[in-house]
């Protein structure tokens, strides 16, 4: 079974350096990797699915799609990562089975967090805990709600503006994951922050 802890990078693509991106965050120590392209480009989608599904492989990370049951499934990911507009536990899990990894956004809801566990879900992720460039709007959650969520028995997973430096209280908290985009991504070199976020775990 796959272990859900430490550094959740999540893409920011479309990027000309797409594959070495990811790699580059791989080597650094992320142990997850999510693919999140919004558009509706269905070839490229794909072709870079497919790429982190690879790349995640020869390096023992967990490959996550998001919101797309049907890419997760079609390109081999080892999981799906839901919204709540985005279908059910049930259904993912009927498509992708039993040993899938079916994560759900719970925002700052612990309500929807029980909802998740209880229809199956394999971690939760709440946030936003801090200004996100990739969400300015989310809903603010709080580092006690980590604290709380420690008594469902699944992994927590923190996203939302999280940094090297902000990270560390999360965290302690009770976040077995920080899930990160810009600060990962839009980084000189990525290798070196991917570094930085994964040695708060050791």
């Amino acid at each position: 079974m796959h272990e859900v802890r430490g550094l959740y990078a999540i893409t920011n693509g479309p990027r000309r350096d797409f594959g070495e991106a990811i790699e580059a965050a791989l080597l650094g120590g992320a142990r997850i990797v999510q693919y999140r392209d919004k558009s509706a480009d269905h070839h490229r989608r794909r072709a870079e699915a497919a790429v982190v599904v690879d790349l995640c492989a020869r390096h023992a990370a967990i490959s996550i799609i998001n919101d797309d049951v049907e890419l997760a499934r079609a390109c081999g990911a080892i999981g799906v990562h839901l919204g709540t507009e985005d279908g059910g536990i049930e259904a993912a899990r009927a498509r992708l089975g039993d040993g899938a990894i079916i994560g759900i956004s719970c925002y700052d809801s612990m309500d929807l967090a029980r909802g998740a566990v209880a229809a199956g879900a394999d971690y939760v992720a709440f946030g936003a805990f801090h200004a996100s460039p990739t969400k300015p709007k989310a809903l603010r959650a709080t580092p006690n709600l980590l604290t709380a969520a420690k008594s469902l028995g699944v992994p927590v997973v923190a996203i939302g503006g999280i940094t090297p430096d902000n990270a560390a209280l999360l965290i302690n908290a009770g976040a077995d994951c920080v899930a990160v985009i810009s600060s990962l991504f839009d980084a000189a070199d990525i290798e070196a922050v991917a570094r930085q976020f994964s040695q708060l775990f050791s």
